[in-house]
């Protein structure tokens, strides 16, 4: 049997398996159950641990004893679907779906504690929406970034909003609290999609559903936007239309049934 390769970079190595570890994860994980799993002695787990979460990588729940995915790595995530494959995919998708509703849609990914747009299909004779590809909005405030914090554990939402200070508003509206945000995001579970109403842009409401991948993680959210001065509009069959282009998505990144 020919000689297993050892990395030239050990520490290196560790890391990046830390990280792959964790992103396969439903949840925060424990340093000992990390050091077991990947055979790396535990003092090393925690010293790669710590590096990690320096840069923000990961971030520590003492509560919990565990380590989740921090929102560097998320900004990595965002890196790579602006390029391959959620945009390619998601795209034609959104394009039908805006036809078939008459409104606007977009994607986004989540960056941190912000959304990144990147898809938008506006609707003819629908004005220009501040939601254009590659802007950054805060999560907390958007239908978007509403649907995928709803799809998050519990501790990685109390791990990127800690205290007041990380909910920012622009209009004055919108969830002010951790506590605020934690009974918004259960009423989105419920519900089964998110929404807003002018938290945005004054004078237009958007409803979104989650992009589930294979591990039940939110890799992005569908939106339908739509302005509230002129015909009402069905919110609940507009999140039902969301929701099934959502799904379809999934579907075709490799969310099984």
């Amino acid at each position: 049997m020919p000689d297993i390769p050892r990395p030239q970079v050990p520490a290196a190595d560790q890391t990046l398996r830390i990280l792959s570890l964790l992103a396969r994860q439903p949840g925060p994980v424990a340093a000992h159950t990390i050091a077991t799993s990947l055979r790396i002695p535990r003092s090393s787990t925690y010293h790669l641990l710590a590096t990690l979460e320096e840069h923000g990588y990961v971030v520590h729940l003492p509560g919990d004893r565990r380590w989740g995915l921090g929102t560097a790595a998320f900004e990595l995530g965002g890196g790579y679907a602006r390029q391959q494959p959620l945009a390619r995919l998601g795209r034609p998708l959104l394009a039908a779906l805006s036809d078939r509703v008459g409104e606007s849609a977009h994607l986004a990914v989540l960056a941190g504690r912000d959304v990144l747009y990147i898809v938008e299909e506006r609707a003819p004779r629908r004005p220009a929406l501040v939601t254009d590809v590659g802007v950054r909005l805060p999560a907390h405030l958007t239908a978007t970034g509403r649907a995928m914090l709803a799809a998050l554990p519990r501790e990685q939402v109390r791990a990127s909003f800690p205290d007041a200070t990380a909910l920012t508003e622009r209009h004055g509206s919108g969830p002010a609290t951790p506590r605020a945000l934690r009974e918004l995001l259960r009423e989105v579970r419920v519900a089964g999609f998110a929404s807003e109403d002018g938290e945005v842009t004054p004078g237009f409401r958007s409803v979104a559903a989650a992009v589930l991948d294979h591990t039940g993680w939110p890799a992005a959210a569908v939106a339908i936007t739509w302005p509230t001065d002129g015909p009402e509009r069905d919110a609940a069959l507009l999140a039902d239309a969301a929701s099934t282009t959502a799904a379809e998505l999934a579907r075709r990144i490799g969310r099984h049934p």
